[in-house]
Protein backbone atom coordinates (compact mmCIF):
# COMPACT_ATOMS: atom_id res chain seq x y z
CA UNK A 1 0.00 0.00 0.00
CA UNK A 2 1.35 3.40 -0.96
CA UNK A 3 -0.04 6.39 0.94
CA UNK A 4 1.34 9.70 -0.19
CA UNK A 5 2.83 12.11 2.30
CA UNK A 6 0.31 14.67 1.18
CA UNK A 7 -2.58 12.31 1.86
CA UNK A 8 -1.25 11.52 5.32
CA UNK A 9 -1.04 15.24 6.07
CA UNK A 10 -4.47 16.21 4.76
CA UNK A 11 -6.69 18.24 7.08
CA UNK A 12 -9.64 16.49 8.74
CA UNK A 13 -13.01 16.86 7.03
CA UNK A 14 -14.43 18.88 9.89
CA UNK A 15 -11.86 21.57 9.10
CA UNK A 16 -13.13 22.00 5.55
CA UNK A 17 -14.98 25.24 4.82
CA UNK A 18 -18.11 24.36 2.86
CA UNK A 19 -20.32 21.65 4.40
CA UNK A 20 -21.95 21.49 7.81
CA UNK A 21 -23.50 18.66 9.83
CA UNK A 22 -26.87 19.12 8.10
CA UNK A 23 -25.23 18.69 4.69
CA UNK A 24 -23.57 15.46 5.79
CA UNK A 25 -26.88 14.20 7.22
CA UNK A 26 -28.65 14.98 3.94
CA UNK A 27 -26.04 12.98 2.00
CA UNK A 28 -26.40 10.06 4.39
CA UNK A 29 -30.19 10.08 3.96
CA UNK A 30 -29.87 10.22 0.18
CA UNK A 31 -27.73 7.08 0.17
CA UNK A 32 -29.89 5.26 2.69
CA UNK A 33 -32.88 5.54 0.33
CA UNK A 34 -31.08 5.51 -3.01
CA UNK A 35 -28.47 2.76 -2.65
CA UNK A 36 -29.36 0.23 0.02
CA UNK A 37 -26.58 -2.21 -0.82
CA UNK A 38 -23.89 0.47 -0.53
CA UNK A 39 -25.50 1.86 2.62
CA UNK A 40 -25.39 -1.59 4.24
CA UNK A 41 -21.75 -2.17 3.31
CA UNK A 42 -20.74 1.34 4.36
CA UNK A 43 -21.76 0.57 7.95
CA UNK A 44 -18.43 -1.29 8.19
CA UNK A 45 -16.37 1.70 7.06
CA UNK A 46 -14.53 3.71 9.70
CA UNK A 47 -16.18 7.11 10.29
CA UNK A 48 -13.22 8.96 8.75
CA UNK A 49 -14.03 7.29 5.41
CA UNK A 50 -17.78 6.68 5.78
CA UNK A 51 -18.66 10.36 6.11
CA UNK A 52 -16.93 11.56 2.93
CA UNK A 53 -18.07 8.39 1.14
CA UNK A 54 -21.69 9.39 1.73
CA UNK A 55 -20.93 12.75 0.15
CA UNK A 56 -19.20 11.16 -2.81
CA UNK A 57 -22.04 8.71 -3.42
CA UNK A 58 -24.64 11.44 -2.94
CA UNK A 59 -22.97 13.52 -5.64
CA UNK A 60 -22.80 10.48 -7.94
CA UNK A 61 -26.49 9.78 -7.28
CA UNK A 62 -27.38 13.42 -7.87
CA UNK A 63 -25.44 13.31 -11.16
CA UNK A 64 -27.27 10.19 -12.32
CA UNK A 65 -30.67 11.58 -11.37
CA UNK A 66 -29.91 14.91 -13.06
CA UNK A 67 -29.78 13.05 -16.39
CA UNK A 68 -32.37 10.32 -15.81
CA UNK A 69 -35.07 12.63 -14.49
CA UNK A 70 -35.30 14.91 -17.52
CA UNK A 71 -36.76 14.42 -20.98
CA UNK A 72 -34.36 13.30 -23.70
CA UNK A 73 -34.46 16.70 -25.42
CA UNK A 74 -33.37 18.41 -22.19
CA UNK A 75 -30.44 16.11 -21.41
CA UNK A 76 -27.71 18.10 -23.21
CA UNK A 77 -28.59 21.13 -21.09
CA UNK A 78 -28.71 18.96 -17.96
CA UNK A 79 -25.23 17.62 -18.77
CA UNK A 80 -23.92 21.15 -19.23
CA UNK A 81 -25.34 22.14 -15.83
CA UNK A 82 -23.76 19.06 -14.26
CA UNK A 83 -20.36 19.85 -15.77
CA UNK A 84 -20.70 23.41 -14.46
CA UNK A 85 -21.50 22.08 -10.97
CA UNK A 86 -18.40 19.92 -11.03
CA UNK A 87 -16.35 22.87 -12.23
CA UNK A 88 -17.60 24.96 -9.33
CA UNK A 89 -16.71 22.18 -6.91
CA UNK A 90 -13.13 22.19 -8.15
CA UNK A 91 -13.07 25.99 -8.08
CA UNK A 92 -14.05 25.79 -4.38
CA UNK A 93 -17.30 27.63 -5.09
CA UNK A 94 -19.88 24.81 -4.94
CA UNK A 95 -23.53 25.29 -5.77
CA UNK A 96 -25.98 25.72 -2.91
CA UNK A 97 -26.72 22.02 -2.41
CA UNK A 98 -25.60 19.61 0.32
CA UNK A 99 -23.96 17.09 -2.02
CA UNK A 100 -22.02 19.83 -3.82
CA UNK A 101 -20.73 21.36 -0.60
CA UNK A 102 -19.69 17.99 0.83
CA UNK A 103 -18.09 16.97 -2.46
CA UNK A 104 -16.09 20.21 -2.50
CA UNK A 105 -14.71 19.35 0.93
CA UNK A 106 -13.95 15.78 -0.16
CA UNK A 107 -12.03 17.06 -3.20
CA UNK A 108 -9.98 19.45 -1.08
CA UNK A 109 -9.30 17.01 1.76
CA UNK A 110 -8.36 14.03 -0.40
CA UNK A 111 -6.77 15.73 -3.45
CA UNK A 112 -9.26 13.89 -5.65
CA UNK A 113 -8.19 14.10 -9.32
CA UNK A 114 -10.80 15.87 -11.40
CA UNK A 115 -10.46 13.28 -14.16
CA UNK A 116 -12.30 10.71 -12.00
CA UNK A 117 -15.65 12.51 -11.56
CA UNK A 118 -15.25 13.85 -15.12
CA UNK A 119 -15.14 10.23 -16.31
CA UNK A 120 -18.39 9.57 -14.46
CA UNK A 121 -20.02 12.52 -16.20
CA UNK A 122 -18.79 11.26 -19.55
CA UNK A 123 -20.45 7.91 -18.85
CA UNK A 124 -23.69 9.71 -18.03
CA UNK A 125 -23.33 11.59 -21.32
CA UNK A 126 -23.22 8.22 -23.09
CA UNK A 127 -26.45 7.33 -21.31
CA UNK A 128 -28.01 10.61 -22.37
CA UNK A 129 -27.15 9.81 -25.99
CA UNK A 130 -28.74 6.38 -25.66
CA UNK A 131 -25.57 4.58 -26.69
CA UNK A 132 -25.60 0.81 -27.01
CA UNK A 133 -22.55 -1.40 -26.80
CA UNK A 134 -21.55 -3.82 -29.52
CA UNK A 135 -18.84 -5.75 -27.70
CA UNK A 136 -17.86 -6.61 -24.14
CA UNK A 137 -14.97 -4.16 -24.45
CA UNK A 138 -17.40 -1.40 -25.43
CA UNK A 139 -19.57 -2.20 -22.41
CA UNK A 140 -16.49 -2.32 -20.17
CA UNK A 141 -15.49 1.15 -21.34
CA UNK A 142 -18.92 2.41 -20.29
CA UNK A 143 -18.77 0.60 -16.94
CA UNK A 144 -15.29 2.01 -16.33
CA UNK A 145 -16.76 5.49 -16.44
CA UNK A 146 -19.95 5.04 -14.42
CA UNK A 147 -18.62 2.50 -11.89
CA UNK A 148 -14.86 2.02 -12.19
CA UNK A 149 -14.43 5.74 -11.56
CA UNK A 150 -16.38 5.40 -8.31
CA UNK A 151 -14.18 2.51 -7.21
CA UNK A 152 -11.09 4.60 -7.89
CA UNK A 153 -12.54 7.58 -6.00
CA UNK A 154 -13.40 5.41 -3.00
CA UNK A 155 -9.84 4.07 -2.96
CA UNK A 156 -8.45 7.61 -2.91
CA UNK A 157 -10.80 8.44 -0.02
CA UNK A 158 -9.21 5.57 1.92
CA UNK A 159 -5.81 7.19 1.44
CA UNK A 160 -4.55 4.70 -1.16
CA UNK A 161 -3.07 5.88 -4.47
CA UNK A 162 -1.11 2.77 -5.43
CA UNK A 163 -1.66 1.69 -9.04
CA UNK A 164 -2.34 -2.04 -8.50
CA UNK A 165 -4.87 -1.34 -5.74
CA UNK A 166 -6.62 1.27 -7.87
CA UNK A 167 -6.78 -1.23 -10.74
CA UNK A 168 -8.41 -3.82 -8.48
CA UNK A 169 -10.92 -1.21 -7.24
CA UNK A 170 -11.87 -0.50 -10.85
CA UNK A 171 -12.31 -4.25 -11.42
CA UNK A 172 -14.73 -4.37 -8.50
CA UNK A 173 -16.70 -1.36 -9.71
CA UNK A 174 -17.12 -2.87 -13.17
CA UNK A 175 -18.16 -6.23 -11.70
CA UNK A 176 -20.86 -4.46 -9.70
CA UNK A 177 -22.04 -2.59 -12.78
CA UNK A 178 -22.29 -5.81 -14.79
CA UNK A 179 -24.34 -7.34 -11.97
CA UNK A 180 -26.65 -4.32 -12.04
CA UNK A 181 -27.01 -4.56 -15.82
CA UNK A 182 -27.98 -8.24 -15.58
CA UNK A 183 -30.48 -7.53 -12.82
CA UNK A 184 -32.08 -4.58 -14.63
CA UNK A 185 -32.48 -6.03 -18.14
CA UNK A 186 -36.29 -5.99 -17.90
CA UNK A 187 -36.57 -2.55 -16.30
CA UNK A 188 -34.14 -1.08 -18.83
CA UNK A 189 -35.87 -2.70 -21.82
CA UNK A 190 -39.25 -1.30 -20.77
CA UNK A 191 -37.60 2.14 -20.70
CA UNK A 192 -36.13 1.62 -24.17
CA UNK A 193 -32.58 1.01 -22.89
CA UNK A 194 -30.32 -1.94 -23.66
CA UNK A 195 -26.91 -2.57 -22.13
CA UNK A 196 -26.23 -6.20 -23.00
CA UNK A 197 -23.47 -6.59 -25.62
CA UNK A 198 -25.27 -6.55 -28.97
CA UNK A 199 -22.82 -9.02 -30.51
CA UNK A 200 -23.59 -11.51 -27.75
CA UNK A 201 -27.31 -11.16 -28.39
CA UNK A 202 -26.92 -11.77 -32.11
CA UNK A 203 -24.66 -14.77 -31.44
CA UNK A 204 -27.48 -16.19 -29.29
CA UNK A 205 -30.02 -15.63 -32.06
CA UNK A 206 -31.63 -12.54 -30.50
CA UNK A 207 -32.48 -9.43 -32.49
CA UNK A 208 -31.82 -6.45 -30.18
CA UNK A 209 -34.51 -4.26 -31.77
CA UNK A 210 -37.10 -7.03 -31.66
CA UNK A 211 -36.27 -7.69 -28.03
CA UNK A 212 -36.73 -4.03 -27.13
CA UNK A 213 -40.04 -3.93 -28.99
CA UNK A 214 -41.31 -6.98 -27.09
CA UNK A 215 -39.10 -7.95 -24.13
CA UNK A 216 -39.59 -11.66 -23.48
CA UNK A 217 -37.71 -14.29 -21.53
CA UNK A 218 -36.09 -16.99 -23.61
CA UNK A 219 -33.28 -19.54 -23.23
CA UNK A 220 -31.19 -17.33 -25.52
CA UNK A 221 -31.63 -14.29 -23.26
CA UNK A 222 -30.90 -16.39 -20.19
CA UNK A 223 -27.67 -17.53 -21.84
CA UNK A 224 -26.55 -13.95 -22.46
CA UNK A 225 -27.33 -12.97 -18.87
CA UNK A 226 -25.48 -16.04 -17.57
CA UNK A 227 -22.49 -15.07 -19.70
CA UNK A 228 -22.42 -11.52 -18.31
CA UNK A 229 -22.67 -12.77 -14.73
CA UNK A 230 -19.74 -15.12 -15.41
CA UNK A 231 -17.63 -12.15 -16.55
CA UNK A 232 -18.70 -10.25 -13.43
CA UNK A 233 -17.68 -13.21 -11.25
CA UNK A 234 -14.25 -13.22 -12.89
CA UNK A 235 -13.85 -9.53 -12.11
CA UNK A 236 -14.98 -10.03 -8.51
CA UNK A 237 -12.23 -12.64 -8.16
CA UNK A 238 -9.70 -10.39 -9.90
CA UNK A 239 -10.53 -7.56 -7.47
CA UNK A 240 -10.09 -9.58 -4.27
CA UNK A 241 -6.33 -9.16 -3.70
CA UNK A 242 -6.70 -5.39 -3.89
CA UNK A 243 -8.53 -5.45 -0.57
CA UNK A 244 -5.25 -6.37 1.09
CA UNK A 245 -3.76 -3.05 -0.03
CA UNK A 246 -6.41 -1.03 1.81
CA UNK A 247 -6.18 0.13 5.42
CA UNK A 248 -7.18 -2.66 7.81
CA UNK A 249 -10.27 -0.84 9.04
CA UNK A 250 -11.57 -0.35 5.47
CA UNK A 251 -11.26 -3.93 4.28
CA UNK A 252 -14.48 -5.39 5.77
CA UNK A 253 -16.68 -2.79 4.04
CA UNK A 254 -15.18 -3.50 0.63
CA UNK A 255 -15.51 -7.24 1.18
CA UNK A 256 -19.13 -6.64 2.16
CA UNK A 257 -19.82 -4.61 -1.00
CA UNK A 258 -18.30 -7.42 -3.08
CA UNK A 259 -20.32 -10.13 -1.32
CA UNK A 260 -23.65 -8.26 -1.37
CA UNK A 261 -23.47 -7.28 -5.04
CA UNK A 262 -22.28 -10.73 -6.10
CA UNK A 263 -25.23 -12.18 -4.17
CA UNK A 264 -27.59 -10.21 -6.42
CA UNK A 265 -26.26 -12.35 -9.25
CA UNK A 266 -26.81 -15.52 -7.23
CA UNK A 267 -30.40 -14.49 -6.52
CA UNK A 268 -30.91 -13.83 -10.21
CA UNK A 269 -29.69 -17.36 -10.92
CA UNK A 270 -31.95 -18.86 -8.26
CA UNK A 271 -34.86 -17.05 -9.90
CA UNK A 272 -34.21 -18.76 -13.21
CA UNK A 273 -32.22 -15.91 -14.76
CA UNK A 274 -35.46 -14.00 -15.21
CA UNK A 275 -34.92 -10.25 -14.82
CA UNK A 276 -38.11 -9.45 -16.72
CA UNK A 277 -40.77 -10.59 -14.24
CA UNK A 278 -38.85 -10.18 -10.98
CA UNK A 279 -36.12 -8.00 -9.56
CA UNK A 280 -33.24 -9.87 -7.93
CA UNK A 281 -32.55 -8.68 -4.41
CA UNK A 282 -30.68 -9.60 -1.24
CA UNK A 283 -33.06 -9.88 1.74
CA UNK A 284 -32.10 -8.19 4.98
CA UNK A 285 -31.32 -11.43 6.81
CA UNK A 286 -29.02 -12.62 4.02
CA UNK A 287 -27.40 -9.18 3.86
CA UNK A 288 -26.67 -9.35 7.61
CA UNK A 289 -25.04 -12.75 7.16
CA UNK A 290 -22.85 -11.40 4.40
CA UNK A 291 -21.85 -8.41 6.52
CA UNK A 292 -20.73 -10.84 9.23
CA UNK A 293 -18.82 -12.90 6.69
CA UNK A 294 -17.05 -9.76 5.47
CA UNK A 295 -15.37 -9.41 8.87
CA UNK A 296 -13.33 -12.57 8.19
CA UNK A 297 -10.27 -12.03 5.97
CA UNK A 298 -10.45 -13.91 2.69
CA UNK A 299 -7.61 -15.64 0.84
CA UNK A 300 -7.25 -14.90 -2.86
CA UNK A 301 -5.24 -16.70 -5.53
CA UNK A 302 -5.52 -13.78 -7.95
CA UNK A 303 -2.58 -11.55 -8.77
CA UNK A 304 -2.78 -8.18 -7.05
CA UNK A 305 -0.20 -6.71 -9.43
CA UNK A 306 -2.03 -7.64 -12.64
CA UNK A 307 -2.18 -4.60 -14.93
CA UNK A 308 -5.43 -2.67 -15.13
CA UNK A 309 -7.92 -3.51 -17.82
CA UNK A 310 -7.24 -1.54 -20.99
CA UNK A 311 -10.55 0.28 -20.40
CA UNK A 312 -9.62 1.41 -16.86
CA UNK A 313 -5.95 2.30 -17.29
CA UNK A 314 -6.82 5.98 -17.77
CA UNK A 315 -8.42 6.07 -14.31
CA UNK A 316 -5.34 4.58 -12.65
CA UNK A 317 -3.10 6.96 -14.59
CA UNK A 318 -5.23 9.94 -13.53
CA UNK A 319 -4.33 9.35 -9.89
CA UNK A 320 -0.68 8.58 -10.55
CA UNK A 321 -0.24 11.53 -12.90
CA UNK A 322 -2.12 14.15 -10.89
CA UNK A 323 0.23 16.99 -9.98
CA UNK A 324 -0.37 18.52 -6.57
CA UNK A 325 -0.72 22.25 -6.89
CA UNK A 326 -2.50 25.15 -5.31
CA UNK A 327 -6.30 25.01 -5.72
CA UNK A 328 -7.85 27.01 -8.50
CA UNK A 329 -9.10 30.44 -7.64
CA UNK A 330 -12.70 30.31 -6.51
CA UNK A 331 -13.81 32.80 -9.14
CA UNK A 332 -12.34 30.86 -12.08
CA UNK A 333 -15.43 28.74 -12.73
CA UNK A 334 -15.19 29.30 -16.46
CA UNK A 335 -11.65 27.96 -16.50
CA UNK A 336 -12.70 24.95 -14.46
CA UNK A 337 -15.61 24.25 -16.81
CA UNK A 338 -13.20 24.33 -19.74
CA UNK A 339 -10.98 21.88 -17.84
CA UNK A 340 -13.90 19.46 -17.44
CA UNK A 341 -14.52 19.58 -21.19
CA UNK A 342 -10.79 19.12 -21.87
CA UNK A 343 -10.75 16.09 -19.56
CA UNK A 344 -13.71 14.53 -21.35
CA UNK A 345 -12.03 15.11 -24.70
CA UNK A 346 -8.82 13.53 -23.37
CA UNK A 347 -10.84 10.52 -22.19
CA UNK A 348 -12.31 10.13 -25.66
CA UNK A 349 -8.82 10.25 -27.21
CA UNK A 350 -7.55 7.61 -24.77
CA UNK A 351 -10.58 5.45 -25.56
CA UNK A 352 -9.79 5.62 -29.26
CA UNK A 353 -6.17 4.62 -28.66
CA UNK A 354 -6.90 1.80 -26.18
CA UNK A 355 -6.43 -1.83 -27.21
CA UNK A 356 -9.22 -4.38 -27.04
CA UNK A 357 -10.88 -5.12 -23.73
CA UNK A 358 -10.58 -7.86 -21.11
Amino acid sequence: MLVSTLEAARPPLWAMPHADAADHAACRDAIRTGSRSFFAASALLPPRVRRPAYGLYAFCRLSDDAIDDVAARDRPAALARLAARLARIYAEAPCDAPADRVMADVVAAHHLPQALPAALIEGLAWDARGLRYETLSDLTAYAARVAGSVGAMMTVLMGVRDGPDLARACDLGIAMQFTNIARDVGEDARAGRLYLPLAWMREAGLDPEAFLADPALSPALQGVIRRLLAVADGLYSRSEPGVGGLPLDCRPAIRAAHLIYAEIGRDLERGGLDPLSRRARVPGRRKAALLSRALVPAFSRSDRTAPPLAETAFLVDAVADRPVSAPAAWWDVGGQAARVLDLIEALREREGAAPAGP
